[in-house]
């Protein structure tokens, strides 16, 4: 009731029903909550990854691995069968996300080679023996 009474003194007051300010609306793409527009372009250039050289020796150079929880399958109940019993859903794996991929644990995800972590030991040539007036020489 008091919408009704306000509306009619609105009229009454201005002579008229209220009409938007803009009576000629811009042609433009209007959007009512904020949110991103993106625009496409054409005869963009589109690069190929290459794969690293060298490239990893665990993933071979992609970057991914199979799901150590799911084993690749994307999900984690049945995981051993191909397809799953007939009126069973699929329990997706948490680990992935149901892709059945993984970052690569050697080279993090990048492709390239990488030694061991902790491990140049292994790699360094062997110390000669050196006797311990060569090992610390002495300040004069």
């Amino acid at each position: 009731m008091a919408a009704v009474r306000t509306a009619t003194m609105m009229t009454a007051m201005t002579g008229g029903p209220h009409r938007p300010e803009n009576q000629n609306p811009s042609p433009r793409f209007c959007v009512s909550k904020p949110s991103w527009i993106v625009r496409t372009e054409s005869n963009v250039w589109k690069e190929e990854r290459r794969k690293p050289y060298p490239p990893c020796v665990v993933c071979g150079g992609s970057g991914k691995v199979n799901c150590h929880q799911c084993r690749g399958r994307g999900r984690t109940n049945n995981s051993d069968l191909a397809m799953l019993p007939k009126g069973e859903w699929p329990k997706w794996c948490k680990t992935c996300g149901g892709s059945g991929l993984g970052y690569c644990s050697r080279c993090l995800g990048n492709g390239e080679y990488r030694d061991l972590m902790g491990f140049r030991f292994m790699h360094a040539e062997p110390d000669r023996r050196k006797s311990p007036s060569q090992a610390h020489p002495q300040e004069r």
